[in-house]
């Protein structure tokens, strides 16, 4: 089955519905540079976390500076697992020397060193990215390119860039990732979460009937 990750998360009301569609993980951002409505600082990020269920999976998404800087925002956000942007092959294996959770590396799926990043990372998130490293752009990439990363991986691939609950499915049946990601292309405006959206990504997704 197709996991579902549905990120930017802000509110208690958002994360609520994420987890009542059934979603595998939930990703909060905070410590980026970029100007994002989806920013938390860090202790709010940690009181989301806390709401998370044993059963769902809660990623910090971030840009640190610095693997000290990672590890320093993992400890105050408290979530299960990392996501990180804009960071070297080289970074990402400092930071993972340093923590306990899983790092997930996003990537540019046009990258040619993908190889490295699946050595240093637990997993990564094939996304479209900007001139900085940072995803959430709502541009979708090339997925027969997603589909060769994924078949010569040997680490989960998470499929994200442009995904809705209107193209997932076709997404998912053409790529094959381990799971899919999706922030803007759930809501109603920027930051805040279309709840029939998130349900009907996680339902399209796994390929169930979708609700009303």
């Amino acid at each position: 089955m197709t996991r579902t990750k549905l990120c930017g998360l802000t509110s208690e009301r958002d994360l609520d519905a994420a987890i009542d569609a059934g979603t595998d993980l939930v990703g909060f951002v905070s410590g980026v540079p970029i100007e994002t409505p989806r920013e938390l600082a860090p202790a709010r990020a940690a009181a989301l976390v806390e709401r998370v269920p044993e059963t769902v999976t809660s990623v910090l998404v971030t840009m640190p500076e610095t693997p000290e800087a990672g590890t320093e925002l993992v400890e105050r956000v408290g979530s299960d697992a990392i996501q990180v942007h804009g960071c070297s092959s080289d970074e990402i294996d400092a930071l993972a020397e340093r923590i306990a959770i899983p790092v997930i590396a996003a990537v540019d799926a046009a990258d040619g060193n993908l190889e490295k990043y699946a050595t240093a990372a637990d997993a990564l998130v094939l996304d479209s990215t900007d001139e900085q490293g940072a995803g959430g752009t709502g541009e979708t990439h090339d997925w027969s390119r997603a589909r060769e990363v994924v078949a010569d991986l040997d680490i989960p691939v998470l499929l994200a860039g442009g995904l809705t609950p209107a193209n997932v499915a076709n997404a998912v049946e053409a790529v094959g990732p381990f799971g899919v990601d999706v922030s803007s292309g759930t809501e109603r405006s920027a930051g805040e979460k279309d709840h029939a959206k998130l349900r009907r990504f996680v339902e399209r997704a796994r390929g169930e009937p979708v609700s009303a």
